[in-house]
């Protein structure tokens, strides 16, 4: 299917995408994921032949796509910043791209149809874009980019503009649409629960480079790196260095746990703590082991309570089943298996 290679972008002389290599194989849905800058937009931009690489190329079932006319792929891309026609109707700007196919007055009419079911837009066929809200129009420009059938979709944070309620609710129902069409999608977002919700794989972009990629599972579990983990949201990470080979020093102490073999002894690094990880019980944890936590505030999240805590000058998040006063010292400590020594 889709594959670009060794791709390089540069703006204002300053290097944006460096050396950017990944497939997006048939049926398969990839997030890619991302802070804003890291570059995410470009990619899609340039598969779509919308701009061209500094060097590099993209490939289509083998054929190579680097040059070729945007109009000629076949792809469908539905922009971040919804690229409607302004003095067309919802129904005419849907309509668009079919009557750009060639495709038949009857097949138009019934497919921007469906469009306008699937977006809960079918009462408003003939309301001019220039009138809808912002999440409205969101939703317009989403049902141009799949009614054609496009070889390749791309989206560009399709859902961003939605309130929660809806964006929960087309999430589920894109999700469905997407992968029973078994098309290829790449999928630009910056949320990460939009992202682990839809994704068969996830890219992960930073600072034009492509730091972490595999299933949603397998990156939340081994995050290659602080950032990753930070970007993520998976922890408390403290700043730290390798002393031993399974043996990390902290300001809150020594961890013993199974260290990166990338790291190399007397190298920096950062010790991830998991919040769900942390135990409470005093019976369970070993005198030596356990920190003084001194709780600062106590949060309840639904399922479990989420608490601040002071441990000397690092303060942690940690969840519990139950709430603690603000001001107790509690005992704190984790099992290895939710430690992790990441890389800078």
């Amino acid at each position: 299917m889709l594959r670009v290679e060794d791709i390089y972008k540069d703006y204002d002389g300053k290097p944006l995408l460096k050396g950017i290599t990944f497939e997006v194989r048939e049926g398969e849905l990839v997030c890619l994921l991302g802070s804003s800058g890291s570059g995410k937009s470009t990619m899609l931009r340039i598969i779509a032949g919308l701009e061209e690489p500094k060097s590099g190329r993209v490939f289509w079932n083998g054929e190579d796509y680097t040059h070729k006319p945007t109009h000629e792929r076949g792809f469908g891309l539905m922009f971040q910043d919804y690229a409607l026609f302004p003095h067309r109707s919802v129904a005419e700007n849907i309509a668009f791209g079919l009557r750009m196919a060639g495709r038949s007055k009857l097949e138009i009419n019934s497919l921007v149809e469906n469009a306008l079911v699937s977006i809960r837009m079918q009462d408003f066929p003939k309301r001019p874009v220039t009138e809808l809200s912002g999440g409205e129009q969101q939703r317009v420009a989403l049902a141009r980019a799949l009614a054609p059938d496009p070889h390749l979709l791309m989206l560009d944070e399709p859902l961003g503009a939605l309130d929660h309620n809806l964006r929960t609710e087309l999430l589920k129902e894109l999700r469905k649409r997407l992968h029973d069409s078994q098309k290829p999608v790449i999928y630009v977002t910056h949320d990460q629960e939009e992202a682990f919700s839809l994704a068969d794989r996830l890219l992960l972009l930073h600072a034009g480079l492509l730091v972490q990629e595999g299933a949603p599972e397998a990156v939340f579990n081994q995050p290659t790196n602080a950032w990753v983990a930070s970007f993520l949201g998976l922890g408390n990470l403290v700043p730290a260095k390798l002393v031993a080979i399974n043996l990390l020093q902290t300001d809150l102490g020594q961890f013993k746990l199974r260290a990166s073999p990338d790291l190399e002894i007397g190298s920096d690094c950062m010790l991830l703590l998991r919040p769900e990880g942390a135990l409470f019980d005093v019976g369970a944890i070993s005198s030596s082991d356990y920190l003084h936590a001194v709780v600062r505030d106590s949060v309840f999240m639904g399922d479990y309570f989420r608490l601040d805590v002071l441990v000397g000058k690092t303060l942690l998040h940690v969840h519990t089943p139950q709430s603690f006063t603000i001001g107790k010292t509690i005992p704190l400590a984790w099992s290895e298996s939710n430690l992790q020594c990441l890389p800078l």
